[in-house]
């Protein structure tokens, strides 16, 4: 059976940090709400935006609002200010020679998608799952059994063959509660401390981590 290997995107894949903080800052500036720090903002990207607004203090209420004015500017500025990361277009290059790849993201899919094909990288993906397209996302396991259910794959004695690979304990968790192996990755937003006590396979990119998992495979 062929391997199976899926990527989380922002700190994985991908640095859009200053095009996420931007959008933060032109929400808050939208609404006239008062502006957090950077690093705060920072430490919680990997969650939804609903979560990482409820987190910086927003009234439940006025979530949905402050959401939209960060899509709308989001959109605007995301493919100039978005990139791949160091050996990022390699890992994806290597993978696709040896395994079948899915995007599993809290992002949303269409601006996911947007970005993937704007870097000429989206057709070496058979399946993008975002935020949209699941009731409960990471660490919850929906949203990397719908990707797996896109990719036809759903038999649990098989779970062997297929990999997360994730910057966040988020991504961690979800492959084990999804019962599929994982590799954390020190490139990304996630905690180092923390990913290194959940994951017994902690690398310093995703080229690397790729590596691993054709040498396991």
């Amino acid at each position: 059976m062929k391997t199976t290997i899926l990527f989380d995107l922002d700190g994985t894949l991908i640095d859009s940090t200053e095009a996420i903080i931007e959008s933060f800052y032109k929400s808050f500036e939208v609404m006239g709400s008062p502006f957090p720090q950077r690093e705060e903002i920072e430490a919680k990207i990997g969650y939804t935006l609903e979560d990482i607004f409820a987190f910086l203090g927003v009234h439940e209420g006025k979530i949905d609002e402050h959401v939209a004015a960060y899509k709308a500017h989001y959109r605007e500025i995301s493919r100039v200010k978005t990139f791949l990361l160091d050996g990022a277009l390699e890992a994806i290059e290597l993978a696709s020679s040896f395994a079948r790849l899915g995007i599993v993201t809290t992002k949303t899919a269409r601006y996911s998608k947007e970005l993937l094909e704007h870097m000429n990288v989206m057709h070496y993906f058979e399946a993008l799952v975002g935020r949209e397209d699941v009731v409960n996302v990471k660490p919850h396991p929906e949203p990397i059994y719908k990707a797996l259910e896109k990719l036809g794959k759903n038999e649990a004695p098989k779970m062997r063959n297929i990999w997360m690979i994730g910057d966040t304990f988020l991504d961690v968790e979800a492959a084990k509660n999804a019962g599929i192996n994982h590799i954390a990755l020190m490139t990304g937003y996630g905690d180092k401390n923390q990913l290194k006590a959940l994951s017994d396979i902690v690398t310093k990119d995703v080229l690397e981590a790729v590596k691993i998992i054709r040498e396991a495979n």
